[in-house]
């Protein structure tokens, strides 16, 4: 039994919860598959710890003079691997998790029963900070489920506390379904709350050297979850406004509060030091007085920039096109070539965030926009682009949901164009380019389309079942008169790496059959998993 949480035992937690998470990849992957195997929470969760764990590997012996306690340094190298290594929703949200633990014990002495409940109520704070639209019945809920557990123990016992917090996450993780209705349907829990839950029980473990309690079991995925609805900013506001904020975290509490009322698209973020940060501070706001008072009030701001987005000719006079980059996301070595012919910088699909990061910086560009092509990547895009403002680069995230969208957007880019304005153009683009997946199906479900077998076809417009059957041609042609039904003038057609030859001509000579007047460009995807991917403009 450990009285208190030392550098050794945030070492041995580490280690002990990318085990833990090992064992229960398939499991945690298996959550959010529903018939498409495309579920990789667990395998996410794998990574980002992974890099976790290298970065302590690699620093936790240097022990900055000042600062930090030898625990408090091991859980920031813990916490900044995690970010630099996030992959996914789930990825992201557990390094803000750790960051807010960190956060909270980094200076104190000794971290006993009610230190860890404070830093587990931290990285709860984090985390809901980290999410645009908190949802319950996710991992927020079990996390703060764990910290509010915790706080109620009322002992500075550190074994007891753990225990305590961990029973806690296990039971709100049994309650997820009643929460979101999503996973009721799909008759599963929440993946990334599984996911916290096996590593609140590896610090169990390294606690108390005994194994957590086993967990109640998993509902059998046997319904499809629904599909979540795509985060983007509003269009109610005209002007971006940005500055660095040199203030304390309890001010710029308050300057959240007054933007948030402001505006939209909001992001504050700060670099951690005490007890004056430097943050920085993005919105979107009508009054644009009204957000730079409120900064006024919060601290010293600097380097403030406002943009109208309406007003083009103004800021044309100089040449506003260079150092401008695009990175995009590709799963398919067609796919790759493709971006790679659009003069974009291509990186594989599932990156981290430090590879994104990385991808950024090296194109050389002092503005780069980011096309992530699938939701979860669009939480790890969005934290490259926090982390590359500290390094002078401003980066805007198309929310691409899909390849053909992303070649959508790529192809009205204009570098004539004010940066901003052609972000604008790009996410116009990407959002009018209707998309469609044929995959088929690894297990039995029932679907929004009727029920499904392992081995049919399926058919999804824009994460929606809308099609099953046993013939992937007559698939692929169905869901694309369906889409035309529509309206439509340009099919864009990429083969997966599994499809059939002459897959794309069977299509491409139905179009012309049924539909004279529509443009039909076809190209070899290579992607994984899904044989047709369509798009229509």
């Amino acid at each position: 039994m450990l009285d208190t949480l030392d550098a050794a035992a945030v070492r041995r937690w580490c280690a002990g919860g990318l085990a833990a998470l090992k064992r229960h990849q398939g499991e945690i992957d298996q959550l959010n598959v529903y018939p498409v195997p495309d579920g990789d929470t667990g395998t996410n969760l794998v990574l980002t710890l992974t890099s976790a764990q290298q970065a302590l590997a690699m620093d936790l012996d240097t022990l900055p003079d000042s600062g930090p306690t030898a625990h408090g340094h091991a859980l920031r190298l813990m916490a900044q691997g995690a970010l630099l290594g996030a992959r996914g929703n789930s990825g992201v949200i557990l390094s803000q998790i750790l960051r807010g633990f960190a956060d909270e014990i980094a200076t104190a002495p000794t971290v006993r029963g009610r230190g860890l409940a404070a830093a587990l109520r931290s990285g709860a704070a984090a985390a809901y900070t980290a999410v645009a639209r908190p949802v319950e019945g996710t991992v927020l809920s079990v996390v703060a489920a764990a910290a509010d557990a915790a706080e109620r123990a009322g002992t500075d016992e550190l074994p007891v506390v753990a225990d305590v917090a961990a029973r806690a996450a296990a039971d709100a993780l049994a309650r997820t379904p009643e929460q979101l209705p999503a996973l009721a349907r799909a008759g599963v829990v929440d993946a990334g709350g599984r996911g916290f839950c096996v590593l609140l029980d590896a610090l169990v473990e390294v606690l108390t050297g005994e194994s957590a309690a086993a967990p109640a079991p998993v509902p059998r995925a046997v319904r499809p979850a629904a599909t979540v609805a795509r985060e983007t900013g509003s269009e109610e506001y005209a002007y971006e406004v940005q500055f660095l904020l040199d203030a304390p975290a309890e001010a710029v509490t308050g300057l959240r509060r007054a933007l948030d009322a402001l505006g939209d698209s909001l992001v504050v973020v700060g670099d951690g030091r005490e007890p004056v940060a430097t943050w920085n501070v993005h919105v979107h706001v009508n009054d644009v007085g009204a957000a730079i008072e409120a900064a006024v009030v919060a601290g010293r701001p600097y380097r403030i920039s406002v943009t109208r987005f309406a007003d083009q000719a103004e800021h044309l006079a100089g040449p506003a096109t260079a150092g401008r980059a695009a990175v995009v996301v590709a799963t398919g070595s067609g796919i790759a070539e493709l971006f790679a012919a659009e003069g974009a910088t291509v990186v594989p699909a599932n990156p981290s965030t430090g590879e994104l990061l990385d991808a950024v910086r090296g194109t050389g560009a002092a503005r780069v926009v980011v096309l992530p092509n699938d939701a979860n990547t669009e939480a790890v895009a969005s934290a490259a682009a926090r982390e590359a403002h500290r390094h002078g680069i401003k980066v805007s995230v198309v929310p691409t949901r899909s390849p053909v969208q992303a070649l959508a957007a790529l192809a009205v880019r204009d570098e004539d164009r004010r940066f901003e304005d052609d972000v604008i153009a790009m996410a116009e683009a990407a959002g009018a380019c209707r998309y469609a997946e044929v995959c088929h199906a690894s297990r039995e479900a029932l679907t929004v389309a009727g029920p499904c077998r392992p081995g049919d076809v399926l058919a999804l417009v824009e994460g929606e079942v809308h099609l099953v059957g046993t013939d992937l041609t007559d698939i692929c042609t169905g869901v694309v008169d369906r889409m035309l039904g529509g309206g439509g003038e340009l099919v864009t057609l990429l083969a997966g790496v599994d499809a059939p030859e002459g897959l794309t001509d069977a299509v491409r000579a139905h179009v012309a059959g049924r539909w004279p007047f529509v443009e039909v460009h076809a190209y070899p995807g290579g992607q994984p998993f899904y044989p047709l991917l369509v798009g229509i403009e």
